[in-house]
Formats: C-alpha cells, sequence, structure tokens
C-alpha cells in the first residue's frame, strides 16, 4: 500500500524517535549497496540520525569493484581491429591504468554502448567477421541476464560472441570484510536486489557464524528507516539475526529459475577485488560446457600492464575503513568530471554520491 506524503512522514518521524531511543552507544553500520548510498545522501537521511549512528559505505558497486586489470584489459582488446566491445555506459569513464575506454573510443577503437547484452549478440550477427566481446560485470542482479544471453548465443549458432567475466558475488566480500582486523561493522544494510536473485540463505553466515545483524532492505527512504531501526533493535537487544524488511519484493528462497540459469552457465571462482585483492569463491567464471564464450580462454592477451592511481583510497572506502572525504584526492585531483578512481565515476559510486550530495554540506572528517 503506497503512502501519501503525510502518511510518509508521520512514519519517517516515528522510525527517526524510534531509532533516538536505540541509539544509546555508538554504532557503526555498512550500507553494502551503492544505491543505498545514493538514496541516503538524496533523502538527507544521515540528517535524521543521532551522532552515535554512523553510516559507512561498502563493497555494493559493481563498477567499482573492478579492478584495474579487468579496465586495462578490456582496452588492450578494444585496440585489437577484428574485435567490437559492448559494455553498458557506467564502464566508459572508469579510469584504467593509462586510458579509459571513453579515450579509445573517441579514438576511433569499435566500442559500442548497449542496454542489455542481448544487443550484443545482434551486433555479433551483423558483423560475423568480427568478435564481439560484452563486458560482464555486474552482481547477482545482472548475472542472470548475461547467462541468458549466453544460452542465446548457443542456441541461435552464434559463434563470435564471448564475455569478459567480472561478475562477482557479494556474501564473500562480507566475509572479508568481518574478518579483518582493521574494520569494524556492527550491523549490515544488505541489498535487496542481490538477494531477490539469490535469496536469504548465503547471508546467513554473518548472524550465524560471525553474531552481527543484518537487514535485507528495500531503496525508498521508509525502508532504509526502518532497516537502520531494525538492527538497532537487535543491537540494544544484544542479538545477531538476518531479517528480511524488504520482504514484498524478497522472497526467502530468491528466484530460483534465475538461479538455475546462473548454475548452469557459470561456476563461483577466485576473484580480485578493487580494495581486498582476490577472495575465494567470490567470482563467476563460465563453466566447462560454456568456455567457449571466455573471452579470457578463448581470445587470450599477454603482456596487460596494471597499475593502481597513485594516491587514490576507493579501495579502503569500498571496504568501510574510512569515508570519501577523507581521501586527499577528494574534490580535488578526483571529481566526476576528472576522476581518478572507480568510486567517483558510477552513479553508485561512495565518493560519486558524496560529492553530488553531500560536499559543503556536512562533514564526518
Amino acid at each position: 500500500m503506497r503512502l501519501n506524503a503525510e502518511e510518509t512522514a508521520r512514519a519517517a518521524r516515528s522510525l527517526t524517535e524510534g531509532i533516538g531511543r536505540l541509539a544509546s552507544r555508538p554504532v557503526r553500520i555498512m550500507e553494502v549497496c551503492g544505491t543505498h548510498t545514493v538514496a541516503i545522501f538524496r533523502n538527507g537521511i544521515r540528517q535524521l540520525l543521532p551522532e552515535s549512528v554512523e553510516l559507512v559505505s561498502g563493497p555494493g558497486c559493481p563498477v567499482c569493484v573492478t579492478p584495474n586489470e579487468y579496465l586495462d584489459t578490456a582496452i588492450a582488446y578494444s585496440s585489437c581491429p577484428d574485435i567490437i566491445i559492448t559494455t553498458f555506459g557506467d564502464m566508459l569513464k572508469v579510469p584504467g591504468s593509462s586510458s579509459t575506454l571513453l579515450a579509445r573510443k573517441a579514438q576511433g577503437a569499435a566500442i559500442r554502448v548497449v542496454y542489455s547484452p542481448l544487443e550484443s549478440l545482434d551486433i555479433a550477427r551483423e558483423n560475423p567477421d568480427k568478435k564481439v566481446i560484452f563486458l560482464a560485470v555486474g552482481f547477482e542482479t545482472t548475472a542472470p541476464t548475461a547467462a541468458a544471453t549466453i544460452l542465446q548465443a548457443e542456441q541461435l549458432g552464434i559463434d563470435n560472441f564471448f564475455v569478459l567475466s567480472a561478475h562477482k558475488l557479494v556474501p564473500p566480500a562480507l566475509r572479508a570484510i568481518l574478518t579483518a582486523e582493521d574494520i569494524n561493522v556492527d550491523g549490515f544494510l544488505l541489498p535487496g536486489h542481490t538477494t531477490a536473485i539469490s535469496g536469504l540463505a548465503p547471508y546467513r553466515f554473518l548472524a550465524e557464524e560471525y553474531r552481527v545483524p543484518a537487514v535485507v532492505t528495500g531503496f525508498e527512504a521508509l525502508d532504509i528507516l526502518q532497516g537502520i531501526y531494525l538492527l538497532l533493535e537487535q543491537i540494544a537487544a544484544g542479538k545477531a539475526a538476518l531479517e528480511n524488511q524488504y520482504s514484498r519484493v524478497v522472497k526467502p528462497e530468491g528466484n530460483p529459475a534465475a538461479v538455475a540459469i546462473l548454475d548452469k552457465i557459470y561456476q563461483p571462482a577466485a576473484a580480485a577485488w578493487r580494495g581486498f585483492g582476490v577472495i575465494d569463491g567470490s567470482g563467476l567464471e563460465l563453466t566447462l560446457a560454456y568456455k567457449r564464450f571466455s573471452a579470457q580462454d578463448m581470445l587470450p592477451l599477454s603482456g596487460v600492464i596494471t597499475r593502481e592511481p597513485a594516491g587514490c583510497r576507493c579501495g579502503e572506502v569500498l571496504r568501510g575503513r574510512i569515508v570519501p572525504a577523507e581521501c586527499p584526492q577528494f574534490g580535488l585531483n578526483c571529481t566526476p568530471e576528472k576522476p581518478v578512481g572507480a568510486c567517483m565515476v558510477s552513479v553508485e559510486g561512495a565518493c560519486a554520491a558524496w560529492y553530488k550530495y553531500g560536499q559543503g554540506r556536512w562533514s564526518y572528517v
């Protein structure tokens, strides 16, 4: 049921007052998802919270956690005359070690922006003398669409389509955060869209193994306030559980059809994350039956040189060690118009959100 403006304001006041009563000690909550970060800023939620409740961003921006090595590989492929790169638009401005896909496109490289990986199949059919590589970046939310595209390519007999896979799974990154000695998190706001695919089971370890409360949360302002309230209730009671605030969308079992197609096409593998290094079981690689669609395996490259941008602390932001404004590059050398790191590029990036909504209004440094 949709609330009108008056009902929404009344509910927000009630939740805010409840949060104030529960926040009797300093609490550090990580909003894992970049969409949550943006929604928190856009709705002024930080301004509604007591000073004892600190919100920090996590590794829930797929573009941000994709390491430079992947970007440099994609840029190297774009230099091959027989290759067409297809990608979502948010990858274009992400800086690699020495260039960007946008710069390569301006120089004449065959780089096409698509809104669905399925568009890559049309491009492959229209260019039978070319190899089309789709940059498959994302979490559990977007991976099923890439998997469905591979199945469609198989059914249509399209043999010049490949994926450069950087799909990742969120839960292993949260385990890495909890095992790090230099990071303190009292509770997690979990992303509603990835859990809508995976279901709740992959996240149960947070409460069961680490005794850290977690709440799957939607993306409206009231969703987020209620998610914070539920976390503080658990913390105040000394409990740790996995709760589902977003039950109108997220079912405990997730989306079995999407999970089935993922299991058919992909298998878990070690993957590199910006700021984390390699995390076991956190990536998705093509199974043996579908390796022929893997750019990494079928079109190997050598001599790709990778380095991280000097002075960029994007990795520490993604781990929750610092907030963006603590990076000396933030807002000075690093802006959305001229980003140094990936966190300032993506619309889900924490640095981009801080710059757009928070800079100059309040400080947490």
